[in-house]
C-alpha cells in the first residue's frame, strides 16, 4: 500500500503518450506494423508481442529490475525482492494472456491482481496511441539521425563505426544482397549494387559488377 501510488507513476509514466515518445520507438513501432502488413499477418496479439519483446521487456524490465543501471543507488537485497515483484508485475501487465489467480499463484500476481488489468489497458492504449501517430515519421527520423550525427561529428570515429556495421554485414552478406535485390526501395536505390562496391573495395570479394 505504502509503495502502489509510486508504482502506478511509474507505470503511467512509461507508458504515457501526453509527451510524445522518442522518435526511434515511434519509427520502430511504425515499422513493425508495416512488416506485418507486409507479409500478411493480421493477428494484432502477434504486433503486439513484437512490441513488447523489443521495448518494455529489452529495456523497461531491465531498468525496473535494476535502477543502478542509471541511477546511483544501491540496491540491498530486500529492495531487490520488492523490485522482482514489480518489475514481473510489469511483465505480466505486457502479456496478452488472460490473468488468472488462485491460491496457489505467485505472491506478485496476488499482490497485484486487481492492479494488472488497469496495466493491461495502459500498454494497449500505449501501443494504439503510437500506431495512430507514427505513419508517416520517416522524414523525421532521418531529420533526427542527421541532427545527432553532426552533433558527435568530432566525437566518434566514423570509420570504425563503419567497420564494425560492415564485420555483421560480411557474416550476412549473401542473405542481405538477395534482399536488397528483392526489395523495391532497394532496387531504386541501387543498394545491392552500392553494397557489392562496398565489399569489393574492403577485401576484393567476387562481385557481379
Amino acid at each position: 500500500g505504502t509503495l502502489q501510488k509510486f508504482v502506478d507513476d511509474v507505470f503511467v509514466a512509461i507508458l504515457s503518450t501526453k509527451r510524445p515518445p522518442p522518435i526511434a520507438v515511434r519509427f520502430f513501432f511504425d515499422f513493425l506494423d508495416d512488416m506485418a502488413e507486409k507479409h500478411g499477418i493480421d493477428d494484432p496479439e502477434t504486433v503486439h508481442i513484437w512490441k513488447t519483446n523489443s521495448l518494455p521487456l529489452r529495456f523497461w524490465v531491465n531498468i525496473l529490475k535494476n535502477p543502478q543501471f542509471v541511477l546511483d543507488v544501491q540496491v540491498t537485497d530486500s529492495i531487490d525482492a520488492v523490485l522482482s515483484v514489480i518489475a514481473q508485475t510489469f511483465i505480466d501487465s505486457c502479456t496478452t494472456s488472460e490473468h488468472k489467480v488462485g491460491r496457489d499463484s505467485p505472491v506478485n500476481k496476488l499482490l497485484y491482481a486487481r492492479e494488472i488489468p488497469r496495466y493491461k489497458q495502459l500498454v494497449e492504449r500505449y501501443y494504439s496511441d503510437i500506431h495512430s501517430t507514427a505513419s508517416g515519421c520517416y522524414q523525421e527520423m532521418n531529420s533526427t539521425l542527421t541532427e545527432l550525427s553532426g552533433s558527435f561529428a568530432s566525437e566518434m570515429n566514423s570509420l570504425v563505426a563503419l567497420h564494425e556495421l560492415y564485420k555483421y554485414i560480411n557474416k550476412y552478406y549473401d542473405q542481405i544482397i538477395m534482399s536488397l535485390e528483392e526489395d523495391t526501395s532497394g532496387q531504386k536505390m541501387q543498394l545491392a549494387y552500392r553494397l557489392q562496391q562496398v565489399a569489393a573495395l574492403v577485401e576484393n570479394k567476387v562481385t557481379d559488377l
